[in-house]
């Protein structure tokens, strides 16, 4: 399915990036090769097939590609800007026939599918990528042990700074109880006493670990070694947990979870023995699929990936039937009108998200912010400019089909990744 869609987006590129053809016409009168029929022009007005000698040497191709990205035949440049910034107007053109002066849609959606698909993909790799190099530099420093001791430094000082905050906030809470004429003052000492010793407790473990971290020469290689260690213990307590039981069994496996996940590698321990468990029944294929996915989170974006353009291509279905529920009054409007816009809706989507992945750091915040408000814009543009809703009936249909197509998006993620889950 993934092959046909790119083959299907390559072909809407073709379209899209098709140069204009220069030379005459110089084949009046001569058979179609495919049908037979006399060619009038370029094109077979019978079959539709090209009459161009469709062999090409190696460097007409290269010089054909490059012309082609360069020297588009305007439809492009037409349909994108309206899509960002007059989407009514595209709306009007599709729905009134005026479709041959922009890409088609569904071709566009296609394209812009397969952007987003690429786009999230490159930004899941480039965030991993990045938190590798982070751990090679890391432990690069951790082998060294002026490295170790600076790192423990570290801890130290920061162990030391939220002591010495912590005792600061109880001994202002303990000054206010105190004020109170009707206070018991015992009570309050007390439990500011004890409220001391836990503080004093995480600070003497704080600085345990920095102690052992600075005594620790294999603290590089652990910390390289940390993420499948983290992986396999979140892997087997979650195995172990049980579905059904009271709430502190679930809370205390799921503390367990929270620790793994921001565990410091700073001494030197066994390997956890990992105990392999048959798992039969509906209760408990969720907990192995995760532990999977835990243990191999590659292999599970794999899946994810393999899915999720199928399952986005049933959002054109179920915005196309928003449209038509809050337009029912409209008869002139036909499911076809609707799914045209639904097209456009979904491919000004997924070209902005898109976008927003492949940017840099500093500007994927801000952009998808402006996204945040950019969307709902585009649709109430897209309703007021298309079906020629007022004011108000274009707000109030917009904020119907923005929660119909966010409630919808919500539930088909949810179904993807617990589908995914299933396929582990």
């Amino acid at each position: 399915m993934t092959g046909e869609l790119e083959a299907a987006a390559a072909d809407g590129l073709t379209g899209v990036f098709r140069p204009k053809r220069k030379k005459p016409f110089d084949r009046q009168g001569q058979p179609c090769t495919n049908c037979g029929t006399t060619l009038e022009g370029w094109y077979c007005h019978a079959c539709g097939q090209n009459a161009d000698n469709h062999r090409r040497t190696i460097l007409h191709l290269i010089w054909e590609a490059i012309e082609g990205m360069f020297h588009l035949d305007g439809r492009l440049a037409r349909t994108l800007p309206l899509m960002f910034f007059k989407p009514g107007v595209l709306a009007k053109d599709y729905m009134e026939g005026r479709i041959a002066r922009h890409v088609p849609p569904f071709r566009t959606f296609l394209v812009a599918l397969l952007l987003f698909i690429f786009a999230a993909e490159h930004a899941i790799h480039s965030l991993k990528h990045h938190e590798e190099e982070q751990n090679r530099e890391r432990a690069a420093v951790l082998a060294t042990p002026q490295g170790r001791l600076i790192e423990a430094n570290k801890l130290r000082a920061e162990a030391q700074k939220g002591r010495d905050e912590a005792l600061a906030e109880l001994a202002s809470t303990r000054a206010s109880d105190l004020k109170d004429p009707d206070g018991d003052r015992a009570g309050i000492n007390k439990a500011y006493e004890e409220n001391v010793r836990k503080v004093q407790a995480v600070y003497a473990a704080s600085m345990a670990k920095a102690l052992a971290l600075q005594s620790n020469p294999k603290a590089g290689e652990e910390l390289l070694a940390r993420d499948e260690t983290m992986r396999r213990k979140a892997a087997e307590t979650v195995r172990t947990m049980p579905m059904t039981g009271s709430s502190e069994e679930i809370k205390a496996h799921a503390v367990k979870l929270g620790e793994i996940g921001g565990a410091s590698v700073n001494v030197t321990t066994s390997e956890p023995k990992v105990e392999v468990r048959s798992y039969f029944g509906a209760e408990t294929w969720f907990k192995e699929g995760l532990a999977k996915a835990l243990e191999n989170p590659e292999y599970y974006m794999v899946v994810m990936f393999g899915w999720a353009h199928r399952l986005a291509v049933l959002l054109l279905p179920i915005i196309g039937l928003s449209l038509a529920l809050v337009y029912l009054n409209k008869r002139q409007y036909f499911i076809y009108d609707h799914l045209l816009v639904a097209t456009n809706l979904l491919s000004f989507s997924f070209l902005t998200n898109a976008i927003g992945m492949v940017l840099p750091s500093p500007l994927t915040v801000p952009w998808f912010v402006i996204l945040a408000f950019w969307t709902p814009i585009n649709l109430f543009q897209t309703l007021r400019g298309g079906y020629g809703s007022t004011m108000v009936g274009a707000a109030f249909k917009t904020l119907v089909v923005w929660f119909m197509s966010v409630f919808a998006f919500a539930l088909l993620l949810s179904l993807l990744l617990l589908f995914s889950l299933s396929q582990m």
